[in-house]
């Protein structure tokens, strides 16, 4: 399983880790990834996907999960998270 977010994209950085005495060796930082169950108010489903912290933010601040992929640009999300985005899409697209 990769360490990548669903929604954002955000994956593994790399650095130095710094020693007290100033010494320099290469580490890895890896996102704060969680998994977490949201749920479209458009489709009335929820979906199990595995997001940063920073990303489960950005949801809650967009207004929920079907706001937020509108939003998203499409070569940031997942394959799963592509295809809710595309079902959210058609289904709001019948009921208007």
């Amino acid at each position: 399983m990769s360490r990548v977010c669903e929604l954002t994209g955000k994956g593994p950085m790399s650095g130095n880790k710094v020693s007290h005495a100033n010494n320099k060796s290469r580490r890895r930082f890896l996102p704060n990834l969680n998994e977490v169950t949201l749920i479209s108010d458009i489709l009335g489903q929820s979906f199990k996907l595995r997001i940063s912290a920073a990303a489960l933010r950005s949801v809650d601040h967009r207004g929920g999960l079907d706001a937020f992929l509108a939003k998203a640009k499409d070569d940031e999300l997942s394959t799963d998270a592509l295809r809710i985005k595309k079902d959210i899409a058609k289904k709001a697209q019948v009921a208007a």
